[in-house]
C-alpha cells in the first residue's frame, strides 16, 4: 500500500517544477505539524494500525505513526533525494543526531543484542549495549539507509527498522 501511495504521489507531482513542490511544501507543512501535534492523547494511544511488510505482525499505535514514522520517513525521503541529485545533505548534531540516536535505540530493542556502533558523520555517535557483541563502525547516513532496507544488511545491519 505504501508504494502504490508514494507512487501516486510521484504521479501527481511529476509535471511539477523543484520550486514549485518545495513552494508547496513550505505552504503546507506548517499545517501538517499543528495538526499533528493536536493529536489527542486518546487517538495517539488507544489507536492502534495494521502495518505493511516486513512489520505486518506488528500494529502500531497512531502516535507512533505520526510522531515517529511520518518523521523518519520525510528526513528519509530527504537522503533518497540527497543520494538522487548527487548532492550533499547538510546535517546537524542537534537535528539529524537526535534522529539517528532514536533510530538506534529503536533497532537495539528490535534485535536485542549486545553491541559497540560508532557510527561517522556530523550527525554520529558511539552507542553500546553489553558487555560484548558486535563492534560495528560506519556512516551515519550508511546506517540509515541500511535499516530501512534500501541496501542489504548482514549481521545485527539485517535488523530492519520502520522509515
Amino acid at each position: 500500500m505504501i508504494d502504490e501511495i508514494s507512487a501516486t504521489q510521484v504521479r501527481e507531482r511529476a509535471a511539477m517544477t523543484p520550486g514549485a513542490i518545495t513552494g508547496r511544501l513550505a505552504a503546507v507543512a506548517p499545517a501538517a505539524v499543528r495538526a499533528r501535534r493536536r493529536t489527542p492523547a486518546p487517538l495517539r494511544w488507544a489507536v492502534r494500525m495494521k502495518t505493511d511488510p516486513p512489520f505486518s505482525a506488528e500494529r502500531w499505535r497512531y502516535g507512533y505513526l505520526v510522531d515517529t514514522i511520518f518523521t523518519r520517513d520525510t528526513w528519509m525521503h530527504r537522503m533518497e533525494i540527497s543520494r538522487a541529485t548527487g548532492r550533499p545533505m547538510e546535517l546537524t548534531a542537534g537535528h539529524d543526531g537526535l534522529l539517528i540516536a532514536d533510530i538506534v535505540a529503536e533497532w537495539a530493542r528490535r534485535h536485542g543484542q549486545p553491541f559497540i556502533l560508532t557510527l561517522t558523520g556530523p550527525a554520529g555517535g558511539r552507542w553500546r549495549a553489553g558487555d560484548s557483541g558486535d563492534h560495528l563502525q560506519l556512516d551515519a547516513l550508511d546506517f540509515c539507509w541500511t535499516l530501512a532496507a534500501r541496501q542489504p544488511g548482514a549481521g545485527l545491519l539485517a535488523t530492519e527498522v520502520p522509515f
